[in-house]
């Protein structure tokens, strides 16, 4: 089938971080006409480190972006274990528990989105600093009202707007329906280089909580990474200081370098904080009106697996609503039994690997570090961390990419 003749052209997309961008890009080359709305200002380059694996890269690829990628790859070296007093307990290669094989390889969340970004800037209108107020479905199309007042219709409307979507809210309601909570919480944020690391990560280790701090160049910035045990808190995620605070609170008391991290905290510009949960629904769409990335299947950071699912589910989407030339109903339900299965295996990778993110107890954590001074020492660690990627790996690789074949744009 030839593509480019499509009906409902027109499509807005909610979300301009990575599955935003790179569906704009694949709809772009497929002849459809994307809109990006974000309610941030202007582009966000913060985040942590994301990786880039299996299938993905395949897709990176496919967008001619692998190369960018690779010239921004953070380049880390070593990963070092100490205790309360700074003392180093071991030391093991940067990637060990990565699962990163072949062409995989690690960047910036803000690398990534910027590379996104200029990719698609002169074949999508971004709007900047307003948002989705409200929607209509009607026959013709979708009516969007914006946060700033105006009103616009499109043909379609798609949510990639993270773990507490606008768009899935207004479309199927409260997020508690779909949210499974694993656990704990995740915080990061931008902090002083005061460790002078460089292409390092340094991990303090507690029963049900850690700290890791790394840089990806030896310069006057690091970034900060918090994580806690706790059952579902009751807070505004909108809200900032509350947010700061409740992370204060949880390590305040806590030994090593904490006290001082947590101070650059409150003047941090890129704070993050949130549960460690998946998205699970029944559903991705509801007539003109479908989900991707984390708004539809989150897999938490404990699967290291959020932007290959953002980047391949972009990729099957579009080329889905090019071979049915635009017709939602047929496009969605094909995108939504292509990677039901594929998002399957990496939510379950993240159950798995949550349970084990984070020592539960004092004597969990002595034997954690038992095995990782022996693991330092060991001659065949290789062998090691190349069993721990192949779990990686299946989840990675876990669906094969049809050929769409785009129109001349």
């Amino acid at each position: 089938m030839k593509y480019g003749s499509n009906e409902n052209q027109t499509v807005l997309i909610s979300g301009a971080s990575i599955a935003g961008p790179a569906l704009a890009y694949w709809l772009h080359q497929h002849g459809f006409h994307p809109t990006i709305v974000e309610r941030a200002p202007a582009l966000r380059e913060g985040g942590y480190k994301i990786d880039i694996r299996g299938v993905a890269v395949e897709v990176a690829d496919r967008m001619g972006i692998m190369d960018n990628i690779q010239r921004a790859s953070t380049d880390m070296r070593e990963s070092t274990f100490v205790n309360r007093a700074n003392k180093p307990i071991a030391t093991l290669p940067a990637d060990f528990m990565g699962g990163r094989i072949g062409r995989d390889d690690e960047i910036m969340r803000g690398d990534l989105a910027h590379i996104l970004y200029e990719r698609t800037r002169d074949t999508t209108e971004y709007i900047f600093g307003d948002s989705i107020a409200s929607m209509e479905q009607r026959e013709d199309g979708v009516q969007v009202n914006f946060a700033n007042g105006s009103s616009r219709h499109f043909d379609l409307v798609i949510g990639a707007d993270g773990l507490h979507s606008r768009v899935r809210e207004l479309t199927f309601g409260d997020e508690s329906q779909f949210i499974r909570h694993l656990g704990g919480y995740i915080s990061f944020c931008t902090v002083p280089n005061f460790l002078q690391l460089d292409r390092q990560e340094i991990y303090y280790g507690m029963a049900k909580k850690s700290v890791c701090v790394y840089s990806t160049r030896k310069d006057a910035e690091a970034k900060c990474i918090f994580f806690f045990n706790s059952p579902l808190l009751q807070y505004d995620y909108r809200d900032s200081r509350a947010q700061k605070q409740i992370l204060v609170d949880k390590f305040a008391a806590d030994g090593w370098y904490t006290p001082r991290l947590l101070e650059s905290v409150w003047a941090a510009p890129d704070f993050y904080f949130d549960a460690i949960s998946l998205i699970q629904m029944p559903h991705w769409s509801s007539e003109r009106i479908a989900l991707l990335g984390d708004a539809a299947y989150c897999a938490s950071p404990a699967s290291g697996q959020g932007t290959g699912l953002a980047l391949v589910g972009a990729y099957v989407l579009a080329g889905e609503l090019a071979e049915a030339a635009g017709d939602y109903r047929v496009a969605f339900t094909r995108y939504e039994n292509i990677m039901r299965s594929f998002v399957a295996a990496n939510q379950q990778f993240a159950i798995s690997g949550s349970k084990s993110m984070i020592p539960q107890s004092q004597a969990q954590l002595w034997l954690m570090y038992t095995m990782l001074r022996t693991l330092s020492y060991m001659p065949w660690k290789g062998v090691i961390a190349k069993k721990f990627a192949e779990g990686v790996q299946q989840a990675a690789n876990a669906i094969t990419l049809k050929d769409y074949q785009a129109v001349a744009v």
